[in-house]
Parts: C-alpha cells; structure tokens; sequence
C-alpha cells in the first residue's frame, strides 16, 4: 500500500534504467512517476506535488545540474538526488554547487539510492511532525 507523501518523479532518458527505477521504489510502497526529459517533468511538476526527483545528469534538453534550478522554480523545496552512468569530477563539482540532495552513480549497489531516498523521506517526515 503506497502511503501518503511519498512521491518520486524519475527524470531518465535510458528508459530501461527508469523503469529499474519504478519498480524498485513501487516495491518499498513509493507512489511512483517516470518521464524521460525536463520538458515533461516540468508538465509533470506543475501538476502535481513530489517529495523528490530522481534525475539523470544528462538529459536531452541540457545537463540535470542545469535543469536543478528550472525544477525549484516551480517547486523550491524540491529535494533532488542525480544520477549518473559515468562520473567525472567536473560533473560531480557542477552538480554539488546547486544543492542536490544525493549524487548517484548508477554502477553502484542499488542499495546505496534506496537509502538515500528513504532518509529523505525519513527526514521530511520528521520535521512534518515536529521535535520529538
């Protein structure tokens, strides 16, 4: 059962990756959206609230770091966690600067980004309810 507040938008253009992506989230009860460009998640954002984005670094339209900014325009505390199949430090340097929640590199356990979206979640949750 999905519970509430716990929506991802994944932005990939590898649609393959995306729907690894889907079902591993759909699978820990995450109510789940997946597109394959800036274009559409804009669409997507526009209608409808999210807790976090999942976005590749490389997008048709233009690099993920520079879509950060487009994103929080329509949503500002919009976490973001970015992905990438090859990083390089250039990459992982332009990506840190616009305050992304998590940098992934997709060759890494699997494990490593459920974690991450779960302590978002987690963390928003609590200042949801308050200090204990």
């Amino acid at each position: 059962m999905i519970q509430p507040g716990r929506r991802i938008l994944i932005v990939d253009p590898d649609t393959g990756m995306a729907e690894e992506f889907r079902a591993m989230f759909r699978a820990k009860s995450y109510d789940v959206e997946v597109c394959g460009g800036l274009t559409d998640a804009i669409m997507i954002l526009r209608n409808a609230k999210f807790g976090c984005v999942v976005m590749d670094v490389r997008l048709p339209e233009l690099m993920g770091y520079e879509a950060v900014p487009i994103l929080r325009a329509i949503e500002p505390s919009l976490a973001v966690i970015l992905t990438t199949a090859s990083n390089t430090k250039e990459i992982e340097d332009r990506a840190r600067r616009e305050g992304i929640h998590y940098y992934y590199i997709k060759s890494f356990d699997r494990k490593e980004l459920e974690q991450a979206v779960d302590s978002l979640f987690q963390a928003g949750a609590k200042l949801r309810r308050g200090p204990s």
